[in-house]
């Protein structure tokens, strides 16, 4: 028999000693924290109850217009047309709506709150070094671990999910911004510097428009991110196809889930699509303005 690795400190203390700390973290702040966030979940709301509110050929033609508008392809555009038709076809609009509006919200936050922050990383290789390491660990960490504090923070719900998603997606964004920044030509920033630039218009006159493929490649996984997250989400009370997915495992209804996988699919194919000829499009700006 294998000889055990020797127990050099004791984990059980080290566990109790970390749940403690949280449990302090809730009973003194998570009241405050619920009501700091309440906006987010206002937003989240009234988001859902929009795209809910709205007829369903209005959504449709709203998405199919922005299909165009990216691809400038009338068979992308049917495409779109006619996955969004089966959605609505095999029942599950509702849910896609509620879908679409958590995916929209955590993915408008986490790029509000990571192009910052990978802006700041290119700025400073102190904080890159240390943030590279973080992001490593927030990307390969089991998606189940990031429900366990937020549910304790605000119990299960909406906000939880929402939060649970936006740090499971944001670090394709922030990695994106910092390299797309870092990898700007170092003559360019010459001679706009040799112009009188400031630091700051540097950064929105040169370095921001030539990463804006790269930043946007970011955007386009943080969006596929946050989408993959909708069933661990529907868990902790997110809804959407997600729950709809859920109920087919508790209730061992393959149909149900069936259709509410493929609901989240199409959502998958329409929305990257879209990101992915945005992201082409301003590449070729890019080409042209050289």
């Amino acid at each position: 028999m294998a000889e055990n690795f020797p127990e050099l400190i004791d984990t059980r203390a080290l566990r109790i000693g970390i749940d403690d700390g949280f449990n302090w973290v809730v009973a003194n702040y998570g009241e405050a924290l619920e009501i700091a966030f309440l906006p987010v979940l206002r937003m989240l709301t009234e988001t859902e109850r929009f795209l809910q509110w709205l007829p369903w050929y209005v959504v449709l033609l709203a998405l199919c217009a922005l299909t165009y508008a990216a691809t400038r392809s009338i068979k992308a555009m049917v495409g779109v047309a006619v996955m969004l038709f089966l959605i609505g076809l095999t029942g599950m609009w509702d849910a896609a709506m509620a879908t679409i509006a958590l995916m929209l919200i955590s993915t408008l936050l986490a790029v509000i709150l990571g192009i910052p922050i990978g802006i700041a990383m290119s700025r400073s290789d102190t904080l890159q070094a240390i943030s590279l390491p973080v992001l490593d660990i927030m990307q390969t960490m089991p998606i189940f671990v990031y429900l366990i504090p937020f549910v304790m923070l605000f119990g299960p719900g909406k906000i939880p999910a929402l939060l649970a998603t936006i740090v499971f997606a944001i670090p394709p964004v922030i990695r994106l911004t910092n390299l797309g920044i870092r990898q700007v030509d170092a003559e360019v920033i010459e001679a706009v510097t040799a112009f009188g630039a400031t630091p700051t218009q540097r950064l929105f006159t040169a370095q921001i428009p030539l990463a804006l493929p790269t930043i946007m490649a970011g955007v386009n996984q943080t969006t596929m991110m946050a989408l993959s997250m909708v069933v661990i989400a529907s868990m902790i009370g997110a809804g959407g196809l997600g729950y709809q997915v859920l109920q087919g495992i508790q209730r061992l209804e393959v149909s149900r889930g069936l259709l509410a996988g493929l609901g989240i699919v199409f959502l998958a194919i329409i929305f990257d699509r879209i990101a992915q000829a945005y992201g082409r499009r301003s590449q070729q700006h890019l080409n042209l303005g050289d």
